[in-house]
């Protein structure tokens, strides 16, 4: 089972419209004070686009973990006191239910804190502070930007890719938030990465073998969240410890009644059901990633 589990294939998914909102980043960077990173709680390391940084530079910058409702609260406080000690500017939100979002605004003022005070010493304290806000497709950009404003002036669906063009969204409390399309990177260097990214949704559906996400996933349910799997799937360790990942997929399947002439199980129909249902929650709240295994690639951020 191990040696299958490591054929990761190559998850890549970078349409032309992508190419664009880098360039976009780069020509509207001057005419923001500070970029706002939002990042998906139960893949932080995964969510992190290494461009965005090339691009920024010395702009000053937050990161904003979402979905933090969906995520295991353990591994976010593991993640939270990680980014802590490396002296990283960070909140947790979730657009859905509204948590953290009444700091958002105080966190972004105490970052700009000196601009703040200099444009007050030179009596420019009516003036906007203006902020990007850039991250992978899929991670809940315009979620954030309807939630601030009070209204639906981003588009928002649950699938990747929809945001087309830039939105300047103006609040009622001096803020301008620029909206960017989601930006994922030409190639994905660490497999796993994409293969988490497929888990979140945000990387189209369309580009890679559903079922064999769902197998890989369900893999991962039964050594890290066994629980989750017998209380969703009444799929006992027992049942599970010495199955291939086809044949556990074949048995969540079994177990939900979605068989099909012969007695065979719809297996497609399974990885559709799990991958949807650990999208919104229903399987438990799940984080796929801990900072231990992150270290390297986060030990590169700045802020």
């Amino acid at each position: 089972m191990e040696e299958y589990l490591t054929e990761t294939p190559q998850i890549q998914w970078f349409p032309g419209h992508m190419a664009k909102t880098r360039r976009l980043m780069k020509e509207n960077l001057t005419m923001v004070d500070i970029v706002i990173e939002l990042r998906d709680a139960r893949i932080p390391k995964s969510s992190r686009n290494p461009e965005i940084e090339a691009i920024v530079g010395s702009k000053p910058r937050m990161v904003v973990f979402n979905k933090v409702d969906l995520a295991d609260p353990s591994v976010t406080k593991e993640w939270m006191d990680y980014y802590k000690s490396h002296g990283v500017n960070t909140l947790t939100i979730d657009c859905r239910s509204g948590t953290g979002l009444k700091q958002f605004v105080p966190a972004v003022r105490e970052v700009l804190k000196e601009e703040i005070a200099r444009r007050q010493a030179k009596g420019m304290s009516g003036k906007a502070i203006r902020m990007m806000i850039v991250g992978v497709p899929n991670v809940g950009k315009s979620s954030l930007i309807n939630r601030l404003s009070g209204s639906k002036r981003a588009k928002v669906e649950d699938r990747p890719g929809v945001t087309r063009g830039k939105q300047w969204v103006r609040l009622e409390n001096g803020i301008e938030l620029l909206d960017m399309p989601g930006v994922l990177w030409p190639k994905f260097e660490d497999k796993s990465v994409g293969e988490r990214l497929a888990y979140t949704g945000a990387v189209k559906d369309t580009v890679y073998d559903i079922e064999w996400v769902a197998m890989r996933f369900l893999a991962f349910l039964r050594e890290k969240y066994p629980q989750y799997l017998e209380q969703r799937y009444k799929v006992t360790a027992e049942e599970s410890e010495d199955l291939e990942p086809y044949d556990l997929l074949e048995l969540v399947g079994r177990k939900r009644g979605m068989l099909i002439s012969g007695g065979s199980v719809n297996t497609e129909r399974a990885a559709i059901t799990v991958m949807d249902e650990f999208r919104s929650g229903k399987i438990g709240r799940i984080t796929l990633e801990r900072p231990h295994s992150a270290q390297q690639a986060e030990d590169e951020v700045e802020l």
